[in-house]
């Protein structure tokens, strides 16, 4: 499938949602959407190995009532339904009833069948309760098919799901369905929603420009930047990862098979369920991601809360966009709380350190921390001054960049990324100011290709270049209070053209001719028409 028919793709399932949603709003609507597609990735994995695990005996096609070929062959062979359901959970880690697979949920939509709402009600329950173990548990938890956004009584429900499902399977029907399109259209999607759903887009939503800077910096070897990307991770942290974007972009870096097993936290239960749908649909399985719903800052994932260091999870990459300058509440006991004990709490009306720490806590020795954040944690005072010294002192800041205004559905605010090591080679910090390299949008700036390129190249070979990019020594650092402003060390005036007063005054004496030979000129005119002739 080329760019072009991936694109259309994106823009014909937005259509559809913009033209179905009505007045339901984009967060809502992107619920159903965004599970609807899911279902359908699904059901067409399971249904190309139920294909192949019964070879000739699998239906050839579909019969007169319309039903799928695996819905024939059930009703044939109800005796061999348990073994075959068996085999599959084995192979593809998953059953699907036909009735609830997406070939029979969009005859029913077809035909408008009243009982489509309590089909799809009860195979969602079926997949995230019965299919296998604990891997779409609550997946679908926050699709209430019962809403009165989706109509008022059942028949009326009914008949809007029954539209919205007909025009996404007519909208698909000519498109490939292989992980990776369906994956694209899926990030597509994510993307236009966080558009329309404006500020609360930063809790799901990490712009793929941002992602492809963060993920370019992380797999590249953390001692020596410059011999180019690691071959294999084996473990890779986000800690706020909403719907997933930056760790599959890390894992594109590095290739499908180049990192053993991908981690992400997530504290809102409608975004968990969007990243862990995200990494199925880009064909990773189940067995490769681990996401886990809960707090970050309070540390509520148990596999993290290991306080022996000999025992404790390190990963070879972390990376996060975090909420901004988001307000906590740290007790005293969270201040001898082994992430933060050394370096003392983050302020209660800003926990971006108090993130900055949780992930570097976890990061290993020889990896690559990426984190987004507003450019306040660069100056601030008080606790944050003194989080942000020690960590200088230690030698663990490795490179500030700072990024344009507007990249963001959620703020406007420009803000900066910051690259952590437990170990780094230079004596220095490398400061890169891109804030004035970016296309200007309508309503978003972007970051183009070449942009994105010009940041992890000058990164990478840790190049200095005037008004852009500077490595600056620890003394000088230090001088400036530990102060991380970058307009302290990068200008970014321009220099005023120096005037050449001589030649200006030539020039003018030169127009000051022209305009008397002119006047001399139409004077001439005037007197032969007999007018009064200018000044």
């Amino acid at each position: 499938m080329t760019e072009q028919d991936q694109k259309e793709l994106g823009n014909t399932l937005w259509a559809i949602a913009d033209q179905l949603r009505g007045a339901m709003n984009a967060d809502d609507f992107r619920d159903y959407m965004l599970s609807f597609l899911f279902l359908r990735y699904l059901s067409d994995n399971y249904e190309s190995a139920a294909k192949k695990e019964l070879g000739s005996d699998y239906p050839k096609v579909a019969d007169e009532e319309k039903r799928s070929p695996l819905s024939i062959w059930y009703f044939a062979n109800p005796q061999d339904t348990a073994e075959f359901e068996k085999q599959m959970r084995r192979k593809v880690h998953y059953v699907i009833k036909p009735e609830f697979l997406w070939s029979s949920i969009t005859e029913m939509a077809r035909t408008q069948d009243e009982e489509l709402l309590h089909t799809l009600q009860k195979g969602f329950k079926y997949i995230e309760n019965d299919s296998f173990e604990s891997t779409f548990q609550g997946l679908f938890s926050e699709i209430n098919l019962d809403s009165e956004k989706l109509g008022k009584r059942y028949p009326e429900r009914n008949a809007k799901l029954c539209t919205i499902i007909s025009k996404i399977a007519e909208g698909m029907a000519k498109f490939s369905t292989n992980s990776d399109i369906l994956g694209d259209a899926y990030e597509y999607l994510i993307g236009q929603f966080a558009a329309g759903s404006g500020k609360k887009a930063g809790e799901f939503y990490t712009p793929q420009q941002l992602s492809s800077i963060l993920s370019g910096i992380v797999v590249l070897d953390s001692q020596d930047p410059s011999t180019g990307k690691k071959t294999r991770f084996d473990k890779v942290l986000d800690f706020a990862c909403g719907s997933g974007s930056l760790l599959l972009n890390v894992r594109k870096n590095l290739g499908p098979h180049g990192i053993g097993k991908i981690y992400g936290q997530e504290k809102n239960i409608t975004t968990y369920n969007l990243a862990r749908m995200n990494m199925l649909l880009h064909g990773v399985k189940d067995s490769e991601f681990e996401i886990f719903h809960g707090d970050s800052l309070l540390n509520e994932w148990d596999m993290l809360r290991e306080a022996n260091p000999a025992k404790k999870m390190l990963f070879d990459a972390v990376v996060a966009n975090p909420p901004f300058s988001y307000r906590w509440e740290p007790n005293e006991a969270m201040g001898e709380n082994f992430r933060f004990k050394n370096y003392g709490l983050a302020p209660k009306s800003a926990a971006d350190f108090a993130f900055l720490l949780h992930g570097f806590h976890f990061l290993a020795k020889e990896g690559t921390m990426a984190i987004i954040l507003p450019h306040g944690v660069l100056f601030r005072g008080g606790a944050e001054e003194r989080i942000r010294t020690k960590l200088l002192k230690d030698g663990n800041i490795d490179t500030v960049i700072g990024l344009p205004a507007n990249l963001f559905f959620s703020t406007g605010i420009p803000v900066c990324i910051l690259v952590l090591k437990k170990c780094k080679k230079p004596d220095d910090v490398l400061f890169i100011n891109a804030s004035e390299h970016f296309e200007k949008g309508k309503r978003q700036n972007r970051l183009l290709p070449e942009h994105i390129d010009k940041i992890i190249y000058t990164y990478q070979f840790r190049k200095e270049e005037e008004r852009y990019s500077m490595r600056v020594s620890m003394d000088r650092i230090e001088k400036e209070g530990y102060n991380l402003n970058i307009s302290r060390y990068i200008s970014t005036a321009k220099q005023e053209e120096e005037i050449d007063l001589i030649a200006v005054n030539a020039e003018l004496m030169a127009l000051e001719e022209k305009i008397k030979e002119a006047t001399k000129k139409h004077n001439g005119f005037l007197k032969e028409l007999g007018q009064s002739l200018l000044p």
